[in-house]
């Protein structure tokens, strides 16, 4: 064989093989044959260090596959980061997360401050960001966020949710809205507004609080002299606890919702105390694991001895926990479906490709479709009201086409 021959037999026999070769190669960063990095940023500190812990929920549920043997072989190095819900520290996390450790996305990445900051960085890096966990109705854009999926039924959707359901059953009263003062607290606003329309400044009165606030006693107060007969609290567990909390001190006796990313019983109803929060109203997608009517559920059994195994000694009526683990079933079901193409391209392409998708601890008649022109996970709650022991739901599945 002549060497220029021998040369281009060569050349094509390289060609085939990286062709056919797994996707662990220069297209998929943290992809080797036996391992997929993956990174997740979270506030397990600081003010909002109560939602922290779904990123405890992830990684437990990550360990329960590599336990398992991983997914094709591969077993999941999932590496969580603490920003304290500062977006500067987001954004140096995530930086770190792709620049050092070289991950193969973001995933799951909680808080719509810090998933604000870090969008740029990982647009100009083509990094996907999975099943992020904000409500923040811009992520929803799948124009402007093509690499991206949402983790949460959106702030705008939920609250067009809450607006029709005080519609219903207060027309012609006024509504109050407690909410935080950043982009998930004024989706909720904005919501309002866009389902009103022209009666929202003759119907609604708002305050506003800082994370960094001590308390929301006083925004509480001013909003009951409104003489409001309704109060959406749009923020998260500490402030919602504390706003429970002063409706029942100073004798007001609202119709009181609070937002979805505030629904867990511990790190809100119990601090606010369970007789303060009874006729709490919120919209879920996820079943409580401590309420006994799932006793007998295969689903909620399957979730009580994963927590018993992966999460000894930790609070089971967190729902944070098991919203974690609802994360770590979605990533399960994403890599399951990209196979051996781990590229970027692939993953992003698998999340916008869930059909039907039912997770056994989703609340009954919920289930997950996304697409290329859909890229949120959840697009359906039930709502449920609090008895002073347990969330008993009411009225059927809303979506949006329920708004």
């Amino acid at each position: 064989m002549s060497g220029q021959l021998f040369k281009l037999v060569s050349a094509a026999l390289a060609l085939g093989l990286a062709l056919s070769a797994p996707a662990f190669a220069a297209d998929a960063p943290g992809v080797t044959p036996t391992e997929i990095k993956i990174g997740g940023v979270f506030p397990l500190s600081g003010p909002a260090s109560s939602i922290g812990v779904v990123a405890k929920g992830v990684l437990a549920y990550v360990q329960s596959i590599n336990d398992r043997g991983g997914i094709d072989g591969r077993k999941i190095n999932y590496i969580a980061m603490d920003d304290a819900y500062s977006p500067p520290k987001a954004v140096e996390h995530v930086r770190e997360l792709v620049e050092s450790d070289e991950v193969a996305f973001i995933f799951s990445q909680l808080g719509t401050p810090g998933n604000t900051a870090s969008a740029k960085y990982l647009a100009l890096k083509g990094v996907p960001s999975i099943a992020l966990i904000s409500g923040s109705s811009k992520f929803t854009n799948v124009a402007a966020f093509p690499l991206s999926t949402t983790g949460l039924v959106s702030f705008d959707t939920e609250g067009k949710i809450y607006a029709k359901y005080l519609t219903k059953v207060l027309p012609n009263a006024k509504y109050a809205i407690l909410y935080q003062n950043d982009d998930l607290g004024k989706d909720y606003v904005n919501a309002f507004k866009a389902f009103l329309k022209d009666d929202f400044d003759k119907r609604v009165v708002t305050a506003a609080y800082e994370v960094s606030d001590p308390t929301v006693d006083s925004q509480v107060v001013t909003l009951k002299s409104s003489g409001a007969e309704a109060l959406l609290v749009a923020g998260t567990p500490k402030f919602a606890a504390q706003a429970i909390r002063k409706v029942a001190e100073i004798g007001w006796k609202p119709t009181l919702i609070v937002d979805f990313p505030s629904s867990s019983v511990s790190s809100t109803l119990k601090p606010a105390g369970f007789d303060k929060a009874v006729g709490v109203i919120v919209g879920t997608f996820i079943k409580d694991p401590t309420d006994q009517k799932w006793d007998d559920d295969a689903g909620m059994k399957g979730y009580r001895a994963f927590f018993a195994k992966y999460l000894p000694g930790s609070d089971i009526g967190d729902t944070n926990y098991l919203t974690g683990y609802q994360q770590g079933l979605i990533l399960e079901q994403i890599l399951k479906q990209c196979g051996n193409d781990l590229s970027r391209e692939n993953i992003v392409k698998q999340a916008k490709n869930l059909k039907d998708l039912v997770l056994p601890t989703a609340m009954p008649g919920i289930s997950i479709n996304t697409s290329a022109t859909n890229n949120m996970i959840w697009t359906q709650l039930q709502l449920q009201r609090w008895s002073g022991t347990n969330w008993q739901q009411f009225g059927e599945v809303l979506d949006l086409k329920s708004e």
